[in-house]
């Protein structure tokens, strides 16, 4: 089984580059780990990842990053499993009132690989061996601070997280059929711009911490 770990950044995934059991990166037949760097944004994940999907085409492609919440449920310094992704800010604002893809008629909502608006996991349930809560995501391009903005994103879409590379992950395992796996590390509220009310380094540990078991999982699976 091939498996690739990407992130925007490295230094997302470092920790478990440095500390993952050298079996899964080199010996091993059973499970092969590679890592790769996305860069961040929808545009810069978008090509890479697809890049990835098509040049290397691993078995298991898992995106590990940190998110920003939209709910107190999920706080800063959890960890879950994005199941639907969501387009967050392609459309136009007009007469103060916001309009994506599908409001204004550019794109069906369930043309593939969309289904009702939205980019599902189709293989959340097979691969969520940690048995980690499963929230519904938003991607942008332009982080999310102002309250009004905020307030209309969450009664529009209902998501519980905000990235910026998490729909190009679902888009293109959805056109290629490459399974895949969303998971994020909580480091902030979504419009919370003091950084020292951010648990930043806290959730880089704990997301390394979940991928190193959930490694170990995925060479244990039958």
């Amino acid at each position: 089984m091939r498996i690739v770990i990407t992130s925007a950044t490295t230094a997302e995934w470092m920790p478990i580059f440095v500390n993952v059991n050298e079996l899964y990166t080199g010996k091993s037949s059973r499970l092969k780990l590679q890592f790769y760097q996305s860069g961040v944004g929808l545009l810069a994940s978008s090509v890479a990842i697809t890049r990835l999907a098509i040049e290397e085409r691993p078995d298991l492609i898992i995106q590990a990053g940190i998110a920003g919440s939209f709910s107190k449920k999920y706080a800063p310094g959890q960890i879950v499993l994005v199941n639907n992704e969501i387009l967050g800010d392609t459309g136009v604002e007009e007469k103060g009132v916001w309009k994506d893809l599908f409001d204004m008629k550019l794109e069906k909502s369930s043309y593939h690989p969309f289904e009702k608006r939205k980019l599902p996991n189709p293989w959340i349930k097979q691969y969520n061996l940690m048995n980690l809560p499963i929230v519904d995501g938003i991607t942008v391009n332009q982080v999310t601070t102002q309250p009004t903005r905020i307030a209309e994103l969450k009664k529009k879409y209902g998501a519980a997280v905000e990235s910026m590379e998490g729909a190009s992950l679902h888009y293109v395992g959805r056109e290629t059929g490459i399974p895949f796996i969303q998971i994020r590390s909580i480091s902030n509220y979504v419009g919370e711009r003091d950084k020292s009310k951010w648990l930043l380094k806290e959730s880089i540990e704990g997301l390394n911490k979940v991928l190193l078991q959930y490694v170990d999982k995925l060479y244990n699976m039958k």
